[in-house]
């Protein structure tokens, strides 16, 4: 397959089998580095060692990530490894495979990875570049394959580029996936905030030394009280922070009675430092999760850091 010159090509690949998924995103890496693209494959950790394996006589023209660790909360994906890449070669057409959806990503995760894969088009939309996703067929659910096709414009079936019929409107897509959050378990402590956010961090402090070493104390509690800022900034009633605890997990959760409307907050970096969404982006780069739910009734942020 030859990748299309001079716009945005965004396919998802639909492979059955490690033999078909090396076989495709070999193709499309060795058209692109044969083009002069500088090249990122950013992967699960078993995949990662598949292509390392298979591209290994290309060197350094291909860039390698694991996406489990880069991209492990779906949300920095755009700004921490695409829009990062795109940063190093700027001027260039660059391409990039990016596989965010893997068989063992839970449903809170994937509903960020659907979210991530529509709004990837509206981001890249009108740049000389190429993004290919591979989707597992033969492990993914089948909902998940189906939401492909609505995320992607074209997709690769059995070798064959192929135009998605179900594609949408980016944000459109994006908006489905703005669900309502689980409730916190009945016994999550709480504390209501208004005109300071000195509490919220004493407070998330407190509650997040017990279970997480200090560094990730202290990035949870930056990326919350970059939130509740917003809240004190930004909006005209108070704020709730929510702290428990999942297995393996701290979960931090921020409310507010403010309607964020721009989808890509959080997922791109703001031209001001004092714009709604750099706290977010901030958020996304420090937690391993960050979900968010918002409405006219208000907005539910909610973090994530591994225990």
């Amino acid at each position: 397959m030859t990748v299309e010159a001079r716009n945005f090509h965004h396919p998802a690949l639909l492979y059955h089998g490690s033999a078909e998924y090396v076989a495709g995103v070999s193709d499309f890496v060795r058209s692109a580095v044969h083009d002069g693209d500088p090249v990122l494959v950013a992967v699960p950790g078993t995949n990662l060692e598949l292509l390392r394996d298979a591209l290994g006589d290309l060197g350094d023209r291909v860039t390698l990530a694991d996406m489990t660790v880069a991209g492990r909360n779906p949300g920095r994906i755009i700004p921490g490894v695409l829009l990062r890449f795109a940063a190093d070669h700027a001027g260039r057409r660059f391409s990039v495979v990016g596989e965010p959806i893997w068989p063992e990503r839970t449903e809170l995760e994937y509903a960020a990875c659907a979210i991530h894969e529509a709004l990837i088009n509206a981001v890249f939309a009108g740049r000389d570049a190429a993004i290919l996703c591979p989707y597992d067929v033969s492990r993914l659910d089948p909902a998940v394959v189906a939401d492909a096709w609505s995320t992607h414009p074209t997709l690769i079936e059995d070798g064959t580029l192929l135009d998605s019929d179900r594609f949408l409107d980016p944000e459109v897509t994006a908006a489905g996936f703005n669900r309502p959050l689980p409730p916190p378990p009945p016994d999550a402590e709480t504390l209501v905030y208004e005109e300071t956010i000195a509490a919220v961090r004493c407070f998330v402090r407190r509650l997040a030394a017990v279970h997480l070493p200090e560094a990730s104390v202290e990035d949870l509690v930056l990326a919350a009280s970059e939130v509740a800022a917003n809240t004190v900034d930004h909006t005209s009633g108070p704020g709730k922070v929510t702290v428990w605890t999942e297995p393996g997990v701290v979960v931090c959760q921020l409310q507010d009675t403010g309607h964020l409307t721009d989808p890509l907050a959080g997922r791109i970096r703001p031209p001001h430092i004092r714009h709604r969404g750099f706290g977010l982006v901030l958020a996304n780069e420090l937690c391993d999760l960050v979900r968010i739910h918002s409405g006219p009734s208000g907005t539910t942020v909610r973090l994530h850091k591994l225990r």
